[in-house]
């Protein structure tokens, strides 16, 4: 049995999230403006000083390398370590996808992975099919997966088209879909097709990139609970229970959106932050990928 507040993943293997006995970090390169930064310090303070222990961060990003000197500097034992990446589009395919797993692994400095995600559902290959590549990609996913050098395989941002498929193409049901979550992203279909299906559910951008900090709802709850903006909604994401990873690369904000364990929103709030769902996306929106 997985201990409480600790998702399990369907090949029993425990995933930490922003929780009370491990939370979760990430280092995150913005995608579009690349103006998110990288900051050492931050991420050796987290490992250090706030007790986190899941590092998420993917090839996209461009700081495997930088991460592997963190953790290095932190002390932090590799095996008390959660490391999520991602594999990029211009790596999928079979070949492509084992070459790329070991090359993350090199600069990351790890003899394997805990979680290996694909990026995103769109394959970008001319004269095949999504479908088609997804697939191949998934195919190379179970092999390393076999192998041990992925404890565990996932996605990011499919949807439950994208899903059904790669349920029909192979073998092996993903781990974990880590898709955007706040309170104007709740794919709530989503996340229940993926608890019907033992796929863990990670929702990142819980603040909306900074979006609901500042809606009037948020802050009057911030006022009633004593707590900042940012904390009401991950608090929120975490009662929704949704694995929570929020990014930052300042100490001071890693440490407040650590402390959100010491209060409860009650369900007449949590209602009202799940009321202010209008559907939109703050970073990449997968519905027109097919």
């Amino acid at each position: 049995m997985a201990q409480s507040g600790v998702p399990q993943c369907s090949n029993n293997l425990k995933l930490p999230g922003v929780q009370k006995s491990k939370r979760f970090m990430t280092c995150f390169l913005q995608c579009t403006s690349h103006q998110g930064g990288y900051s050492h310090d931050a991420v050796v303070h987290a490992l250090q000083k706030c007790g986190i222990c899941h590092i998420d961060t993917a090839k996209r990003y461009g700081c495997e390398s930088l991460l592997q000197k963190a953790i290095k500097e932190s002390g932090v034992k590799r095996e008390d370590l959660w490391i999520t990446t991602k594999l990029w589009h211009s790596d999928y395919g079979y070949e492509n996808t084992k070459k790329a797993c070991l090359e993350s692994c090199e600069r990351l400095g790890v003899d394997y992975l805990d979680l290996y995600l694909i990026h995103w559902p769109d394959a970008h290959v001319p004269g095949k099919s999504n479908r088609e590549v997804r697939a191949e990609t998934w195919t190379a996913m179970e092999e390393l997966y076999e192998k041990g050098l992925c404890r565990s395989i996932g996605v990011s941002n499919f949807l439950i088209s994208h899903l059904e498929q790669l349920k029909e193409d192979c073998v092996v049901t993903p781990h974990v879909n880590q898709a955007e979550y706040h309170p104007f992203q709740r794919p709530q279909e989503l996340v229940d097709y993926c608890r019907s299906r033992g796929i863990v559910f990670e929702g990142y951008c819980p603040l909306a990139k900074g979006e609901a900090l500042t809606h009037p709802s948020v802050i009057q709850l911030a006022k009633k609970y004593g707590k900042t903006p940012a904390q009401i909604c991950i608090r929120w994401s975490i009662q929704n229970g949704i694995v929570t990873i929020p990014k930052s690369t300042k100490a001071e904000r890693i440490e407040e959106n650590c402390k959100v364990f010491d209060f409860t929103i009650a369900e007449d709030d949590v209602e009202i932050l799940n009321g202010l769902h209008d559907g939109r996306h703050v970073s990449w929106d997968p519905s027109l990928i097919v």
